[in-house]
This record gives C-alpha cells, sequence and structure tokens, in this order.
C-alpha cells in the first residue's frame, strides 16, 4: 500500500508540470530572426553609404577599405620574373686589376667602360673600381652610392671575373706591397699586351693609379669596342634610389610640356680650370685664379682670357647663352631645364637668361628639398640626376664639351640619334662678337647662327680621326659609331662621304 502510495504522488507531481504551448515557443524565435534581419540591413545600409560618400570625397580611408574588401577576389597579376643572368665566363685569371678612377662622374664612368674591356682583353680579375674623392668636389660617394654594384658584377660575369672587395692578404695595411702605374693615355690593345700583361707574372695584383683616357679611341678590334658599349648602355645602373628620383624629374618636367636640357657649365670649378673669366669683374677673376694655383693637377697656370675664348675654349657665358638660343629660334616660353651645380655669381649671372627665357628650371625648384638632402654635398650623385634628365630631355644643349656633355651626346645617339646641339664656340664667339659691336645687326647674326649649326644636331656621323692627336680627335664615348649599326647599315646610316675619317 505505501508503495502504490508514492507510485500515485509521483505520477501526479509529473502531471503538475506545465509544457510550454508551441506558440509560445515559436515567438521568442520569431523575435531574434528579425532582430539579425534588421541589424543586418542596417549593416550593409552603413556600409553602402560609407563606399558611395567614399566615392564622392574621393577619401584614402574609403577607398582603401573598399579596395581592401574587394582584392582578394581580384586575380593576381603575374610578377615578371628578371631575366636569367648570363653563364659566367670560365677562364684561368692572370691577376688581380684594382683601379682608381680619378675625375668628375662621367669622366669616371668612361673610365669604368675602359678598365672592363683591359681586364677582358688580359684575362683578368677586377675589383669594383674605387671612385675619385680627393679632387675638386671632395665627394665622398662610392662605387655603391652611385652605380648598383649587384647588376654591375652580374651583367658582365660572362665577360669579367669582378670582385667587390680587394681579397685581405692583398691589402696594404695587412703589409702587402702593391705594385701602382698609371697606364699610358690613348693607349691601344697592343700596349696592354706587350707592356702591361707581362708585369703579371711578377705582380699578383696591379693598381693603376689613373685611369682617364686609358683607351685608344679608334683602332681598336670591334669586340672591344663593342664590350665598352655594352658597360656604359648595360652593365652601368644607377642605384634604385637615384633611378626612381630621376624618373620623378623626367616626369614632373614631361608634364610641363617639352623641354630643353641647357648643361650650362658656367661653374666655379670649370673657370678656375680653363682660365675663362669673360664677363667676371676683377674680383671673381682673381678668385679664380688662386682657385687654379690651389690644385696642383691642374698645370697650365697663367692663361690669358680671351686668347683662349678666340679660340672656342671657354664656356659660354650665361649671357651669350641667351643670345644663342634666341638666334636659333628657340620661343620665350621655352621650357629649360639646367642641368649644372651652382652657376659662377648665382642669380645675377642668370638674371639675363631668365629674362629671355622665363621657364628656367633647376632640380631645386621642382623636387622637396627632403628628396634632395641625402644627395646634398656629393656632386656625383646629383650630377647622375642632371645626367638622367639630359639623356631624356627632347633637346639636349651643352655649353662647354666636357665629359658630361661627350657622354649624354653618345647615350643620345644611341638611343636613336635625340636632338643635340653641339655648339660652335669658335664660331659663335666670332659672331657674338660682331653682333655686340654693331657691325652685324640682329637678323644677321640669326641668320649665322642658325647655319652654323645645320649640321651640328648629333646626325649620324663618323668620328672624326687625328692619328697623332688623339686629344684633338672626337671622343669614343660622345659618337661610338661601331655600337650604332650593323653590317651594311652603317654604310646607309653614316652615308658615302668619308673624307672626315682620317686626317
Amino acid at each position: 500500500m505505501e508503495v502504490r502510495s508514492e507510485s500515485v504522488t509521483s505520477t501526479q507531481a509529473r502531471s503538475d508540470i506545465k509544457l510550454p504551448h508551441p506558440s509560445a515557443v515559436l515567438k521568442p524565435r520569431v523575435q531574434v530572426w528579425f532582430v539579425r534581419v534588421c541589424s543586418s540591413i542596417l549593416v550593409w545600409t552603413c556600409l553602402v553609404q560609407l563606399f558611395a560618400a567614399g566615392e564622392l570625397w574621393h577619401s584614402r580611408i574609403f577607398t582603401g577599405l573598399t579596395n581592401q574588401i574587394f582584392r582578394f577576389s581580384a586575380p593576381l597579376e603575374p610578377v615578371p620574373l628578371p631575366p636569367p643572368l648570363p653563364p659566367p665566363r670560365n677562364y684561368t685569371s692572370n691577376g688581380i686589376l684594382l683601379v682608381s678612377c680619378n675625375g668628375g662622374l662621367n669622366q669616371m664612368r668612361s673610365a669604368i667602360c675602359d678598365m672592363v674591356t683591359v681586364a677582358r682583353l688580359l684575362n683578368l680579375t677586377l675589383v669594383v673600381p674605387e671612385l675619385d674623392k680627393t679632387s675638386f668636389w671632395s665627394d665622398p660617394s662610392g662605387f655603391e652610392d652611385i652605380f648598383d654594384v649587384r647588376h654591375f658584377i652580374d651583367s658582365l660575369r660572362d665577360e669579367v671575373r669582378i670582385l667587390r672587395r680587394l681579397p685581405k692578404r692583398y691589402r696594404k695595411k695587412y703589409g702587402y706591397q702593391m705594385f701602382e702605374m698609371p697606364p699610358v693615355s690613348w693607349s691601344d690593345e697592343k700596349y696592354y699586351l706587350k707592356q702591361v700583361l707581362p708585369l703579371f707574372s711578377k705582380h699578383k695584383v696591379l693598381h693603376f693609379n689613373r685611369t682617364d683616357t686609358r683607351l685608344a679611341n679608334n683602332g681598336l678590334p670591334l669586340p672591344l669596342q663593342w664590350l665598352r658599349c655594352r658597360v656604359n648602355f648595360q652593365g652601368l645602373k644607377f642605384t634604385p634610389q637615384l633611378e626612381a628620383l630621376g624618373s620623378k624629374l623626367v616626369r614632373i618636367l614631361q608634364q610641363r610640356g617639352p623641354f630643353v636640357a641647357l648643361h650650362l657649365r658656367y661653374e666655379m670649378d670649370m673657370l678656375a680650370f680653363s682660365g675663362c673669366t669673360h664677363g667676371c669683374t676683377e674680383e671673381e677673376a682673381e678668385e679664380l685664379k688662386k682657385m687654379r694655383y690651389t690644385y696642383p693637377w691642374w698645370r697650365e697656370k697663367e692663361i690669358v682670357s680671351e686668347e683662349r675664348r678666340a679660340q672656342g675654349l671657354c664656356p659660354l657665358t650665361p649671357e651669350e647663352v641667351a643670345l644663342v638660343l634666341k638666334a636659333l629660334g628657340f620661343e620665350k616660353n621655352t621650357q629649360i631645364y639646367i642641368a649644372a651645380g651652382e652657376i659662377y655669381g648665382s642669380e645675377r649671372r642668370l638674371s639675363v637668361l631668365r629674362e629671355a627665357f622665363p621657364r628656367i628650371v633647376k632640380k631645386e625648384m621642382l623636387l622637396e628639398s627632403a628628396e634632395l638632402q641625402q644627395f646634398q654635398n656629393h656632386s656625383s650623385q646629383m650630377a647622375a640626376l642632371d645626367f638622367m634628365v639630359s639623356v631624356a630631355s627632347n633637346t639636349f644643349i651643352p655649353t662647354y664639351d666636357g665629359n658630361m656633355a661627350k657622354v649624354v651626346e653618345g647615350h643620345r645617339r644611341y638611343l636613336g640619334y635625340k636632338k643635340t646641339v653641339l655648339l660652335d664656340r669658335k664660331k659663335l664667339v666670332e659672331l657674338l662678337d660682331l653682333h655686340q659691336n654693331k657691325t652685324l645687326t640682329w637678323d644677321q647674326f640669326a641668320v649665322a647662327v642658325k647655319v652654323a649649326h645645320e649640321k651640328r644636331t648629333g646626325a649620324p656621323t663618323h668620328r672624326r680621326v687625328i692619328s697623332d692627336k688623339p686629344k684633338e680627335e672626337d671622343y669614343f664615348y660622345a659618337n661610338p659609331q661601331e655600337c650604332l649599326c650593323e653590317g651594311t647599315n652603317c654604310h646607309d646610316l653614316f652615308g658615302h662621304r668619308n673624307s672626315n675619317l682620317t686626317l
């Protein structure tokens, strides 16, 4: 009886439990679903509004958010692979060649091309060239500060083995006595094979302590001339930092329209070296003379400025350049980029030129000071920027035929004979003086200037050869004709005229 009573009690207890009605269970679920739908609609409405606002305001925040959301669904573009490296040339090295370049950027550039060629001719191992740090410019830049050293080594490895540094056991500070010498200027391959190569039987390392114009312009085997071009046009690339800033300069100039690159070599070092003081005050002339005597490697000390100017051996003054450009037909609104360092006399000497051509610009005017800061007090790196702009310009006009003028001219020939106006300074000085003393009217002067330069625009031509005066003949790097044509094309390109091939 007790058991039954417990069972009944338990049954009654279970019957007292109230089960929820089905509609009562469904109602909270509908509410949750409704809240979720409303929340989703609200979120998407906000996103659409944000994207619309981003399109309207061109906001970087909204644009970036949109890009981040959708970029994962966009197909990835294939990244181009770098070109394969040429296989290294397999040869037994006869020794190590260490070279110290002297001069400015473009003199050193030509020397590097020559020294790679010499190393190839003699089957040597070349150490990455040392750059001049003791000249007038006192630029501390090393090779790797200006040129892409990895590209230089890799791109030429099928011709010559190049080391980044001289092995320690051959360095002076470790007691090694290195044999130093300056090669003879304007030498051909026979000199290097007969006079230099035998030295490596006694010395493991040779140091060339001067490298300017140590290889002949003419008479070398074609493969050597081609290698000089390959180093110049392909092996020597500026560092990525310099390339990026140079490209930006060119882009800014091109957005403003066609432009002339004027290599206005009216700089203190050039005037002191050449002894040219036309247009200077007496105080300036004396300052330039003192500088010339300060530097022992500028051998010529006593110079008569007006005699040198009459011979066409002086850079044109800014005032003379203004007259010449107007006579050549350049209009007042021509955009002119000054490819040079500090002009001697600064803005005072540029005033006449700027009045004639108001759209004169310099790199310091086109770039932020912060962008140029890392290159300040590094003249070779600043010259590299001017080099890139000059090569890319619509017209290049050097006012003096120094190393930069010649090397840029050669690059522009290589790129399809881009217009380069090669000023005949001797003729121009004569015409300028006749116009200044009113012997020639402006119209007569302008016609004479145009006639004198009709065939001086960088068109295809043979190099002028003066066998016994190589310093006076045409420079290889200004017109590397062997690299500008192939086979029968050379005859068509340069024409039938050959009277100026040899003097």
